[in-house]
């Protein structure tokens, strides 16, 4: 039996949503896969990740073992798009893809919720995994140790630009930069902003997307792994995007605009060093599926 799996690359935090909110969009990694008797194989990714520790196969084998099923073997190829470390939920793509074949394939029965729920202690938080899996605009919570999450609409008027650097940031190096505490006007503050962020997503509100895209809790701690951080920001803002925030971890940036400004990116980011490269982007509505 062959399998084919496309998982949408996810935008995790979205300003003050660290950690609970994500959106995915119109970028993929598309995975194959082939069962067999017995043994894993693999093809089109790097050597040093073909093995049992490769997170597609993890989230494969602990579907199934979820479901009592019998792993069998299986062959994973890659065809992927979606850049490494660039803060696109690169990761997530692999174990989605994963659970949702081992799904399929095995007979496993499982809803998007349960295989959600399988794969979010796997990535480790659930601001990825769930817009991966269900497509759309996500807001994820754990409670006493249980999985909960909503999905939000998304203004068609808002336009998203995903600017991605020539270089990564690796999500422990930024995990290790913020603090281990912090104050309770920074939380308020953030608690504050994500409950207008949500609403402003919704009414695509650009007057009130502004303001309630700052944060406290990361992006300060952050913008100095991300070379350029300042210029690609006021070169964004040249552009006609007046909002601009790091995609999951960097370094990959995003803007909103409520105009397509594509040829105003492109022509601005090309004067600047780091190869940054513009993707418009659309909200991926689906998620992880079989094609």
């Amino acid at each position: 039996m062959k399998v084919t799996v496309r998982v949408p690359a996810t935008s995790a935090n979205i300003g003050p949503g660290f950690d609970s909110l994500g959106i995915a969009f119109s970028l993929y990694n598309t995975f194959e896969f082939t069962y067999m008797e017995s043994g894993i194989s693999f093809s089109g990714c790097d050597k040093k990740y073909q093995n049992e520790y490769n997170l597609c196969y993890v989230a494969y084998k602990k579907v199934a073992e979820s479901a009592g099923k019998n792993i069998g073997g299986v062959h994973i190829a890659f065809s992927c798009d979606i850049p490494v470390a660039r803060g696109l939920g690169s990761s997530a793509t692999l174990i989605a893809a994963g659970a949702v074949a081992a799904n399929k394939i095995l007979g496993c029965g499982f809803s998007k919720f349960e295989l959600a729920k399988i794969c979010t202690p796997i990535e480790g938080h659930a601001d990825n995994i769930t817009p991966a899996i269900f497509g759309g605009f996500t807001a994820s919570m754990m409670h006493e140790g249980h999985l909960y999450t909503l999905s939000y609409p998304v203004s068609e008027k808002l336009k998203f630009f995903a600017l991605i650097p020539d270089f990564e940031v690796k999500t422990s190096v930024a995990r290790s930069v913020l603090p281990k505490a912090y104050s309770r006007a920074d939380v308020v503050y953030n608690i504050s902003h994500v409950a207008f962020l949500i609403k402003a997503l919704e009414t695509g509100n650009m007057n009130t997307l502004i303001p309630a895209l700052t944060d406290k809790i990361h992006q300060p701690y952050r913008t100095d792994l991300i070379h350029g951080y300042a210029e690609a920001q006021c070169a964004a803002k040249r552009a006609g995007a007046p909002v601009f925030f790091i995609s999951g971890s960097g370094s990959t940036c995003m803007c909103i605009s409520d105009k397509d400004i594509s040829e105003e990116l492109e022509k601005n980011f090309k004067e600047l060093p780091n190869s940054w490269k513009v993707y418009p982007l659309t909200v991926d509505k689906y998620g992880a599926m079989i094609i």
